[in-house]
């Protein structure tokens, strides 16, 4: 892990203690530092069980005598990782918020320095923050010791003023976005840092998601706890699904090219037959460009092992023909595709269009039947139940259910067996962030009704009872 000859620097990201998914966000940016500067980089994957004191000495192993510089990346809105960079820097450490909403959460929540009880930002937490491109780090790391580093692109600190310099990012590149290292990425064990084994990698071919694209106009409902309002809506411009903050943060950049694609899964590890190990596609819409996908890697002689799919219900029912044609190959080259997530998120009209979702029920079970035939017709190559290993999305509680909303619910369930293979073990409670579209919807019934709703972090506490202000 030590080189002489080489600065270091670590990136610490939020973990499932026991899983053994790759992190492709902090592992391409590990990359991109190690080849392009002259730090040494590891990704430190920390789950909520791990003794920060720990990981505090072996980080101080690892640094050695060098200037400690730690990165955070992907860290789920988890309050211990930011007290944990605080307590970095505050000894001394150069810490770095990246990846998804760096530049909001290092900002903090709309309008917070005239509500006190709103999030108000990490720039206490963090030396610096850098949104957007992870390459826009190799100007930083140069210009460390000049003063050059404040002209970094997409680059937020504070003045001595208090006040934050928040420099506009670079457009994408994708001469950085063809390689990973799937070996740079260590966990906590009994002895201290250990190297993680990725099982299942990610490439990434599309950054964003098209329905992120277009914005709409959308009338979302009055919490149901806010007894006496009526059918009560706050109107709002969105784009996306109104609870995702990626959509916010990164839109829709497009499609990368093909060329970039197959490099990166060449830089996937081989299982022991030689075959690459199974890895998501980051494509919110792959179908149609599925077939082709599959014909390009078995014209370069790749051995793919297992194609996982993340999309939406209605994007996967209108792509039936593609996949169809895709599973054909997949069948040739006795290759799995798996179904690993639909984002069905609800069963009810109501909640489907306060999600902003632009689909209704009858698509997502539209989705569920195709799944289900599609197994018939390709059964040892074709997954998409949760003993497949699949986890569909399914949002529960949210701030309008109902007596009535979880009756049909469940009526729903019964009608079309959805528990036997489609919803997953557990649901997910809706979380909304601050920046995401309900950021905007719960501050404006806070404004409305003279409210305050808790903050955790950089999450809205929408399930606790409000504060009449």
């Amino acid at each position: 892990m030590k080189n002489k000859s080489k600065k270091r620097m670590a990136i610490i990201a939020s973990y499932f203690e026991g899983e053994t998914y790759g992190l492709l966000g902090p592992q391409m940016a590990a990359t991109i530092i190690q080849e392009n500067t002259p730090y040494d980089c590891m990704v430190i994957a920390i789950a909520r069980k791990d003794d920060k004191n720990r990981i505090k000495k072996a980080l101080t192993d690892y640094f050695g005598k060098e200037r400690p510089i730690v990165g955070f990346s992907a860290l789920s809105g988890r309050e211990d990782l930011f007290s944990f960079a605080k307590t970095l820097r505050d000894d001394g450490v150069l810490t770095l918020l990246a990846g998804p909403q760096a530049d909001v959460d290092f900002l903090g929540e709309r309008g917070w320095q005239e509500n006190p009880h709103r999030f108000n930002g990490l720039s206490n937490h963090f030396t610096f923050s850098l949104h957007g491109p992870a390459e826009q780090v190799i100007d930083l790391l140069q210009n460390l010791d000049g003063k050059d580093w404040q002209e970094t692109p997409g680059l937020l600190y504070c003045r001595q003023d208090g006040g934050i310099v928040h420099h506009p990012s670079k457009p994408w590149e994708e001469t950085f976005l063809g390689k990973v290292r799937w070996d740079n990425i260590y966990t906590m064990g009994k002895e201290g840092l250990m190297p993680l084994k990725i099982s299942t990698g990610q490439v990434l071919q599309h950054i964003g998601c098209p329905h992120a694209a277009r914005e709409r106009i959308v009338d979302i409902g009055y919490p149901v706890s806010l007894e006496g309002k009526g059918r009560q809506t706050v109107k709002l411009t969105i784009k996306g699904c109104s609870f995702c903050d990626v959509a916010v943060d990164k839109g829709f950049y497009g499609s990368l090219d093909m060329e970039t694609v197959m490099r990166q899964i060449h830089c996937l590890p081989e299982l022991s037959d030689g075959r690459k190990i199974p890895f998501e596609l980051i494509n919110e819409n792959p179908l149609p460009g599925l077939p082709r996908l599959l014909t390009e890697i078995k014209g370069r002689e790749i051995k793919p092992s297992q194609i996982n799919l993340i999309l939406r219900a209605d994007w996967f029912v209108r792509g039936e023909k593609y996949l169809r044609q895709a599973l054909a190959l997949a069948r040739n080259m006795d290759v799995y595709i798996l179904l690993s997530s639909v984002g069905l998120e609800a069963f009810d009209n109501e909640i489907l269009r306060n999600l902003n979702k632009g689909l209704n029920v009858d698509t997502n079970l539209s989705a569920v039947r195709l799944m289900r035939q599609l197994k018939k017709d390709f059964p040892r190559h074709w997954g998409y139940a949760r003993t497949d290993g699949a986890i569909h999305g399914f949002i529960h509680p949210t701030p309008w259910d109902t007596q009535e909303v979880s009756a049909n619910t469940q009526k729903t369930f019964g009608a079309y067996a959805l528990p036997a293979d489609i919803l997953p073990a557990h649901s997910t409670p809706l979380i909304i962030h601050h920046a995401s579209g309900l950021g905007d919807w719960i501050r404006e019934i806070e404004r409305r009704e003279r409210l305050r709703f808790k903050r955790y972090g950089s999450v809205i506490g929408w399930w606790k009872k409000n504060r009449k202000i």
